[in-house]
């Protein structure tokens, strides 16, 4: 009997390590839009919270029975935790694969410090970065970025159509927020949250930013959330804060500072300082000398020695994780506006087209930098 020869597509030597290690990134990666989705789960479940509130440490019968999950999904709750376990959210101690020992509820879920920072108080005594996450995870950013493959293919007819989102939804993100309360709302939970982690740490590491200035405006500041910190820190600024008038009407005045419904295209009030915090990352270059010619009138108005605090990215960073943090920013930015994230040399060049004359940057919280822009 003749012998029959079986052909693989590959030689037994190309399924070397190298190969079984690439595999298994391809799968990972192929899977990563899961992670953004069980790490919105474990945030509206109050997965976080609830290990938080048994000491930092739970266990799966403990965990059941302190968060709102249906006898029907209990099931499921181990392999979801298994999950978020595999990608660091959380910790794993006295790990088990006996299914009877794992429904008992054997097998510790701890903390750690990434969902640490998912924990009520977290930032600053109150507070967490849970809004962000859930602000960034929205139907409307997830649906925008599955169009991406077709919006690269398809040349536009119109301008009004130049980005992923804008095709998804037939308008820009602000435009959305407009009609749809409650993503306004998420929104601009998420960004308040996020500035409350930066403005601490800067007000306790680069305090002198804020020296010898008596008035600040933030532009686009949302619900004051980092106005707010700098007046309380620095009771002699006063503070103000200028959004659109959907974002002003939502807020309850309080007093600490004020309140402004314009448009920073159109004017600035004169000010001692601009404070513009992941503004400019939303618009194209052109935009950008617009708004910083508008910070530079209102600084001009007021008296001389005023200066433009930006916070934002400057990618370039050495660190790898901190790079990709950088990059996976500048990536949703051409997904969700027609801005971007800039390197050093994209900054110096809108910096100088608005009419700047010098300014001085440094890196602070990881991948963010803050400058200081002067006239």
């Amino acid at each position: 009997m003749e012998k029959i020869q079986v052909t693989t597509p590959m030689a037994d030597s190309s399924f070397n390590p190298e190969f079984l290690q690439a595999h298994a990134e391809l799968w990972n990666l192929t899977f990563s839009y899961l992670k953004a989705m069980a790490l919105e789960c474990a945030i509206k479940l109050g997965i976080p919270n609830a290990i938080h509130r048994c000491g930092g440490s739970a266990s799966l019968s403990e965990l059941v029975i302190s968060i709102p999950v249906p006898e029907t999904r209990k099931p499921h709750l181990p392999r979801l935790m298994r999950f978020l376990a595999a990608v660091c959210v959380f910790s794993l101690d006295n790990p088990t694969i006996d299914e009877e020992v794992t429904e008992k509820g054997m097998g510790i879920y701890c903390l750690t410090p990434l969902s640490r920072l998912l924990v009520d108080g977290s930032i600053g005594g109150h507070g967490s970065l849970s809004p962000f996450v859930l602000s960034q995870t929205t139907k409307y950013h997830v649906s925008a970025a599955m169009n991406l493959s077709d919006w690269f293919m398809t040349e536009d007819k119109e301008v009004a159509i130049e980005i992923p989102f804008r095709a998804a939804h037939g308008t820009d993100l602000w435009g959305v927020m407009s009609r749809d309360a409650n993503m306004n709302e998420v929104f601009n939970a998420g960004m308040g949250s996020d500035s409350r982690l930066a403005i601490n740490f800067i007000i306790s590491k680069c305090g002198e930013v804020f020296e010898g200035i008596s008035s600040l405006v933030d532009v686009g500041g949302g619900t004051g959330t980092t106005a707010r910190a700098i007046a309380k820190a620095f009771p002699h600024i006063k503070c103000s804060v200028l959004d659109l008038p959907n974002v002003i009407d939502t807020i309850t005045v309080d007093g600490i500072v004020e309140y402004i419904a314009g448009d920073m295209m159109e004017q600035i009030p004169p000010t001692d300082a601009v404070l513009l915090k992941y503004i400019l990352h939303d618009w194209n270059d052109e935009d950008c000398v617009k708004i910083l010619k508008q910070c530079r009138n209102a600084i001009h108005a007021q008296k001389p020695g005023g200066k433009v605090i930006i916070i934002d990215i400057v990618v370039g960073s050495p660190s790898k994780d901190m790079f990709e943090a950088q990059v996976s920013f500048d990536l949703l930015m051409m997904v969700i506006t027609s801005g971007k994230e800039r390197d050093q040399h994209e900054w110096h060049k809108i910096f100088m087209d608005a009419g700047f004359s010098h300014y001085k940057t440094r890196p602070v919280l990881g991948f963010l930098a803050i400058t200081e822009l002067y006239p």
